[in-house]
């Protein structure tokens, strides 16, 4: 941990208060500076898709003032649930079919900020080669990497600075684009929507089993959600599926943009959404 920094700020110990005493579900988890440690005690019955128990830890990065706006000074709900959730993304189907080849599972995460759904990956599944990325903010990227070392998968993991819907051969690399892609509440800000897509183009493969994997909090706003799955299907891809999952319970709906909620009952719940490239005609 850095010298002066401690595990618990006042925006972690105000997001608490506000499930305690107002029953609002928080939607991050800790914020700039503070470390937050993962732990799957029953990997097995969850997606960590493993039976020895994991941990990692990380801290939270923080940005130049300058780039404030961008919010990745936070590990949203919607990374966490990502993370529980992993087995939902296909990682071993896909490395069984690559295997006789000799090929590792690509996986990148954009936007990662601490990193937790693909150092995660990295931690626990074989045969994966795993690129964590966010904006090219110094202290960020630092973070980010730091992180990647400190839990002891930089083998199969590297962070790689990365500005959406600019030239992506720093991400992509000698090794080719992605066979998976994920990304955890990116959808908030829709005057990025655009950029977004256009890395979404740039690093998926262009295969019909590569898989892209948004999850994203309700926070966010259904139209503001809606309007990216919209401008997602004009830009060529496929929505495969559109669920809304219960972040600390089992229930799950269709997605539907004109569903009746409140902010309390939004925040307690996320979107996973998968995307795949429209079937040449």
């Amino acid at each position: 941990m850095e010298v002066g920094r401690t595990d618990t700020d006042v925006t972690d110990i105000f997001s608490t208060s506000l499930e305690a005493l107002f029953d609002y579900q928080p939607i991050t988890l800790a914020s700039a500076g503070s470390v937050y440690t993962y732990e799957c005690k029953n990997p097995s019955a969850k997606g960590c898709a493993t039976d020895a128990p994991i941990k990692i830890t990380l801290l939270t990065p923080d940005t130049l003032p300058e780039n404030w706006s961008l919010h990745a000074s936070d590990i949203w709900v919607s990374s966490r649930y990502l993370a529980d959730h992993l087995d939902q993304l296909g990682i071993e189907s896909i490395a069984e079919r690559k295997a006789p080849a000799g090929e590792k599972v690509r996986i990148l995460e954009l936007g990662a900020s601490a990193g937790l759904p693909g150092i995660l990956i990295a931690k626990v599944f074989d045969n994966v080669s795993v690129v964590v990325s966010d904006y090219p903010d110094e202290l960020l990227i630092k973070t980010l990497a730091n992180n990647v070392e400190r839990n002891g998968v930089s083998g199969t993991c590297v962070a790689v600075p990365y500005a959406w819907g600019s030239d992506p051969s720093s991400v992509i690399g000698d090794k080719g684009a992605f066979d998976v892609v994920v990304a955890a509440d990116t959808l908030w800000n829709p005057t990025i929507h655009t950029l977004f897509i256009q890395s979404l183009q740039l690093t998926l493969k262009k295969s019909p089993s590569a898989r892209i994997h948004l999850v994203a909090g309700l926070h966010t706003g259904r139209y503001t959600i809606q309007s990216f799955l919209t401008a997602a299907q004009e830009a060529g891809f496929v929505i495969e599926s559109a669920i809304e999952k219960e972040v600390k319970g089992l229930q799950e709906r269709p997605w539907d943009v004109q569903f009746d909620d409140d902010e309390r009952d939004r925040r307690r719940w996320v979107g996973w959404m998968i995307l795949k490239w429209r079937a040449s005609s």
